[in-house]
């Protein structure tokens, strides 16, 4: 009689067949011990049932995930894997000191040419600096915050800065309407009649201040002027009335300010896909709906430099003012900040209230040309 190998299934009581069950103390399945991961719920087992070294033993951990995945790298860091761990590296030691390095001489020469007199005009407000002082008559003593209480307490200075805000802003808007004006109509005409026209205005760009000055003085003289004989206004003087003066000085600052804003501007456009404005053309808009709702919004990061740039340039003109009203106009009706401030320091020789003056002027555009920018921050604007 011939011993046939046991079939791999036995007949069940409904008819199938199950699997048949591996003999030996290996083939019962490894109890998993409660706590451990992976555990079924359950009652766990007692001392009476038979131990064997498969029942008894506990699974291994598992081994670190393929090469490249965040558990094996938090496992071999042994930290958990996310941002801000122990094991991970900031920028600089990633390399963040390469783009410090090249910029490097460039800070040191800002630090040499902006830096440092900067600290001696803020030093210099705090002191009691005079012809006495300079020449080494009196020696220099610390004042504290007087020149700026003293400052503070003159009426003139008030009216000067209330003059400098409003003659600031209206060059700031003009520039900024002439040249993004000049910009689109760069974008309309021909090749000929562009280039003659941004010739023309980089000529007003690179003219400098006191030349230019003088030519639009002699230009509105009221003897040899050909403006008053177009105008017909005999010898009417433009530098006599205060507000005529600042309107003659605001034209010339235009003039030779509005080639940087149209030039900026005109880059930006040509920058606009041109499927874009074609688009908005189809659908009947006008050219002033295109540059509102189309151009300014794509153009904002480039409107937001001229406009920083034209508050700096034109709260701080002082060549205009001095040469074309004579230093301040008739009384120093005229008068800006910084012209002021030029008066104090040199014309009185009290040097401690220029430079008090001079560090006022600057918190003013370091606190408007933050709270602009923070105001388009909030906005959502990428700068």
């Amino acid at each position: 009689m011939t011993n046939r190998p046991l079939p791999d299934s036995v007949p069940s009581p409904g008819g199938g067949r199950t699997p048949k069950e591996p003999a030996g103390p290996a083939a019962a399945p490894a109890p998993v011990p409660a706590g451990l991961p992976g555990a079924a719920p359950g009652p766990v087992p007692g001392p009476a049932s038979p131990a064997s070294p498969a029942a008894t033993a506990v699974r291994p951990a598992a081994g670190p995930g393929p090469v490249g995945s965040p558990s094996s790298g938090a496992a071999r860091r042994g930290t958990r894997p996310g941002r801000g761990g122990p094991g991970r590296r900031s920028p600089l030691a990633r390399g963040g000191w390469t783009p410090w390095l090249y910029l490097a001489p460039a800070l040191v020469v800002i630090g040499g040419l902006l830096v440092y007199p900067v600290y001696q005009l803020g030093l210099i407000s705090f002191l009691e600096y005079t012809q006495a002082q300079v020449s080494g008559g009196q020696p220099t003593t610390f004042q504290g915050l007087g020149n700026y209480a003293a400052l503070f307490r003159d009426e003139q200075f008030w009216q000067v800065l209330l003059a400098t805000v409003v003659f600031a802003a209206a060059c700031v808007v003009s520039t900024l309407a002439v040249g993004c004006a000049l910009a689109v109509l760069l974008t309309r005409v021909r090749a000929v009649p562009r280039l003659a026209l941004m010739l023309a205005a980089l000529g007003a760009w690179a003219t400098p201040a006191v030349t230019g000055s003088t030519v639009w003085l002699l230009l509105f003289d009221p003897d040899f002027g050909p403006v008053n004989r177009v105008l017909g206004l005999g010898d009417h003087s433009w530098t006599y009335d205060r507000y005529s003066a600042f309107a003659l000085v605001l034209l010339e600052v235009v003039w030779c300010s509005f080639p940087f804003v149209m030039v900026t501007v005109y880059a930006g456009i040509r920058a606009v896909p041109s499927e874009v404005l074609e688009a908005a053309s189809l659908d009947g808009a006008s050219q002033w709906r295109i540059w509102r709702s189309v151009l300014a919004p794509m153009l904002r990061p480039i409107l937001v430099v001229v406009t920083i740039q034209s508050v700096i340039w034109d709260f701080k003109v002082f060549t205009q003012i001095y040469v074309m009203t004579n230093g301040g106009g008739i009384a120093g009706q005229n008068l800006v900040l910084n012209v002021y401030a030029y008066q104090k320091a040199f014309a009185s020789s009290q040097y401690s209230l220029g430079s008090a003056i001079g560090v006022v002027m600057l918190l003013i555009l370091l606190a408007v040309t933050l709270v602009y920018l923070r105001l388009l921050r909030r906005q959502g604007e990428e700068l």
